[in-house]
């Protein structure tokens, strides 16, 4: 019993030096990364002495580090963060690998809200321009025009989170069900959207297709410092479900309940969560959905199954792959950026593949 405790700790020591290795790579990437671009004044070196304070920047320096550059780093670990930890929570509580956070259909909304916008003009915001613009403070002087797009993915997105909700109010609803409610969703907003494409013009089709691919550079400094926010409030808050989670991987159902877990309350709850995270972010930038899926895959080999570990180096592997995947993108056509979202994919596919293959006979 005693050396089972003690790999126990030595194991939990591990997995937190591979945590700490991650986000120190993370954070390595990220400083390498604000030296990229296509300004012959902002190498590395002077872009590195500009942020540690040693060199005074000018005026256009300053402008490109800290209004074009670092929005779109921190955006990248943002994102990364949301959506990892989106995918962690919902394969979680619904005990299916396959699930990521475009799974139950938020990724559909948000592109049914696009279209409406781009393609028909039918904004949310203008229904609620005269409400905002008579009200006091930062509200009152919001672009409008510039945000329709946001708004309407945003907006279209939590239609899908009050569906879940009302799913699970119905006491017979099963984990499996939620899926299934999911796919068709992402069916039937697929189908109005192929459907609104058929009737667009070439600009239309063109902005919309590139809304698709999943772009870091939409959101501005404001915009991403609101959302690394929004994200940092709910990422204690899904921490707390670790627990949870893990009595409902242990035993099912039927032993979380023995241990004073509510499956039901707690699944909804989740679900509503990871949808949140999950649409915060994509109605800011576009479609962005492999790390939702790979990046809890990847830790959970490497780390194990509790979700007391498991959810927050979920984070931070999105983080670095989301990060590291941009990187690439911005520079190895460049000037020409190949989106994060193709990125992804291309990148992220066969490294997971990988990791499945030398782990095959691995169980946690």
């Amino acid at each position: 019993m005693e050396s089972i405790t003690e790999r126990h700790i030595q194991n939990g020591y591990v997995q937190i030096l591979i945590m700490a290795v991650v986000a120190s790579c993370t954070i390595i990437l990220g400083l390498f990364a604000m030296g990229i671009g296509s300004s012959e004044q902002l190498d590395q070196l002077s872009t590195l002495k500009i942020i540690l304070g040693i060199s005074e920047p000018d005026s256009l320096q300053s402008d490109i580090i800290w209004h074009l550059r670092f929005p779109r780093i921190l955006m990248a670990i943002t994102c990364g963060v949301a959506l990892a930890t989106a995918g962690a929570l919902m394969q979680g509580c619904l005990g299916n690998p396959l699930v990521s956070p475009l799974t139950l259909g938020v990724a559909s909304g948000a592109s049914l809200g696009a279209a409406l916008a781009i393609v028909l003009g039918l904004q949310v915001i203008d229904f609620l321009e005269p409400f905002l613009s008579n009200l006091p403070g930062p509200l009152s002087n919001l672009d409008f025009e510039s945000i329709g797009i946001v708004a309407n993915a945003f907006f279209f997105s939590l239609i899908v989170v009050v569906i879940i909700i009302q799913l699970g109010k119905m006491r017979s609803i099963s984990p499996e069900s939620y899926i299934l409610v999911g796919i068709a969703i992402t069916f039937i907003c697929g189908a109005i959207v192929s459907t609104i494409q058929y009737f667009a013009s070439d600009a239309e089709i063109s902005q919309l297709t590139h809304w698709s691919f999943g772009s870091l550079s939409r959101p501005d400094l404001g915009q991403t410092m609101w959302i690394a926010a929004l994200i940092i409030c709910l990422m204690p808050y899904a921490i707390i479900f670790a627990w949870d989670l893990n009595s409902m991987a242990l035993g099912g159902d039927d032993f979380a309940i023995s241990t004073g877990v509510d499956p039901q309350a707690t699944r909804v709850t989740i679900l509503v969560l990871s949808a949140g995270m999950t649409s915060i972010v994509i109605a800011f930038t576009g479609l962005i959905g492999f790390v939702g899926l790979a990046a809890p895959h990847m830790t959970r080999l490497i780390i194990g199954n509790d979700y007391r570990k498991l959810l927050p180096c979920s984070a931070v592997s999105g983080a670095f792959l989301v990060l590291i995947a941009d990187t690439i993108g911005r520079t190895i056509v460049a000037p020409i950026i190949i989106p994060v979202g193709v990125m992804l994919s291309v990148i992220g596919g066969p490294f997971f593949m990988y990791l499945l293959l030398a782990n095959k006979g691995v169980s946690h």
